[in-house]
């Protein structure tokens, strides 16, 4: 079969769901399984923040690359490969997990040192994520028609939020049963990352086979070459910098998020420290079972209800009770870290709200990057917001653990209450620049 050449009879059904299930898995292992393992072998909430939250750098420069996804190789060859190298690197990782001891891992001031090798692998497969990333979406459109693309988006999204139960439920529960049954924490994680290192390379050779080729006719890349490439890359860029209020626009994606981005890095340190130390004491196990179905449900929930008002409403009309919505959820926290109940139902509940609250919330901001990259290079600005928004997220997370170890989880949670109003009051500046009936169906 030549790569020239699109694959006769292959359903979107075949690939779709797959593909989108793969492009999940490495970011949540990446960004969220990461900080509960590192966690769990000995690292300090301080350094668990801040190296994980430099994870979050290849999704922050990843439109700085994008042409050469365009100009080198197919998007198949690329997602292909970028899945071969996650599927080592998940493996690697599994074999470069350092042992430190019992007593090291109980004393949670284990040295960043002895993680280096482990963090650099996480590191690579970060960049061959934000990668895959470009390709999936650019062969997802490459590959099927306008209607098909309409069709399958919700299909597409459902398997991202399945591989988002699957990497932080299903993954969490599994390493936190190995856990207690093994008591050897590092053992636990080794097998529990070459697991998901097999599994990944079974659905990249499915891929390997089942993908659709490209026909040549179908990329642009080929057709317009590299000079002419890099001329439109550099133009999307002055074009976006000269928007109206862009610098308005950037300071609402970049503070909109202040307070989750925060939330996020400590939520699961403090589900899994001890009460003595502040937290809740619960076993890893639990913690995936909380947010790998509670918490993905509630967010879910909380994203379709938010789109529904937003299409009745208008997104102007939705802003205000959205960024409340993204705020009031927080005092949970407040009140968690106060009360420190030792209920697995009353716990889950205050996730379910923060979350449900959360994902309502994130509907504004989702549309906001949407009106806001409206023009003449729509998709590219679009992908320079979602830059942005990744940067909102890394920024705080780098800080979350030093500035929880200084205030303790109690001090850290008022504090986030406090960062709510940075997202009230870049909401009042940006109110006014959204048009009155955008977002309304």
């Amino acid at each position: 079969m030549k790569d020239g050449r699109m694959r006769k009879g292959v359903s979107p059904w075949i690939w779709v769901p797959t593909l989108y299930f793969a492009e999940g898995i490495p970011y949540f292992i990446v960004n969220t399984i990461s900080v509960i393992m590192f966690k769990n072998m000995g690292m300090s909430n301080g350094d668990v923040a801040m190296y994980t939250g430099l994870l979050y750098l290849p999704w922050v420069i990843k439109p700085l690359w994008s042409p050469f996804v365009d100009i080198i190789r197919t998007k198949r060859w690329w997602v292909v490969t970028m899945q071969i190298l996650m599927s080592a690197a998940f493996a690697f990782a599994a074999f470069s997990l350092p042992h430190p001891s019992p007593e090291v891992i109980a004393g949670g001031h284990a040295p960043v040192s002895i993680f280096i090798l482990t963090l650099v692998i996480f590191w690579i497969a970060a960049f061959a994520s934000a990668t895959h990333d470009i390709a999936a979406d650019g062969f997802y459109m490459l590959a099927l028609d306008s209607g098909s693309q309409s069709l399958f988006v919700g299909i597409r999204s459902t398997f991202y939020r399945l591989a988002s139960i699957f990497g932080q439920g299903v993954l969490v529960v599994v390493a936190g049963f190995l856990e207690s049954r093994t008591g050897d924490v590092p053992r636990a994680w080794f097998i529990t990352l070459l697991g998901c290192a097999i599994l990944f390379a079974c659905i990249t050779l499915y891929h390997a086979f089942m993908l659709p080729q490209e026909r040549s006719s179908l990329s642009a890349a080929p057709s317009r070459g590299a000079k002419e490439i890099f001329r439109e890359f550099g133009w999307t860029f002055v074009t976006f910098f000269r928007k109206p209020h862009v610098w308005l626009a950037m300071l609402f994606m970049l503070l909109y998020r202040l307070p989750e981005a925060f939330l996020i890095k400590m939520m699961n340190p403090f589900l899994l420290d001890p009460v003595e130390s502040g937290g809740l004491g619960l076993p890893t196990e639990s913690v995936g079972i909380v947010y790998g179905t509670v918490g993905v449900a509630a967010l879910t929930v909380g994203g379709i209800i938010g789109g529904i008002a937003a299409s009745r409403r208008g997104l102007r009309q939705s802003l205000w009770p959205m960024a409340l919505s993204m705020t009031l959820p927080c005092l949970t926290f407040v009140y968690l870290s106060m009360a420190q109940p030792d209920g697995l139902l009353v716990i889950s509940l205050c996730v379910l709200v923060e979350q449900f609250g959360y994902g309502y919330g994130f509907t504004a901001y989702m549309l906001y990057m949407m009106f806001f990259s409206e023009g003449e290079f729509k998709t590219s600005h679009y992908s320079i917001c979602t830059a942005f928004m990744a940067l909102s997220m890394m920024l705080p997370g780098m800080v979350a653990g030093y500035l929880q170890e200084w205030l303790g989880y109690g001090g850290f949670f008022w504090m986030v209450m406090v960062c709510c109003l940075a997202t009230l009051a870049v909401t009042v500046l940006i109110r006014p620049k959204v048009s009155p009936g955008y977002g309304r169906k």
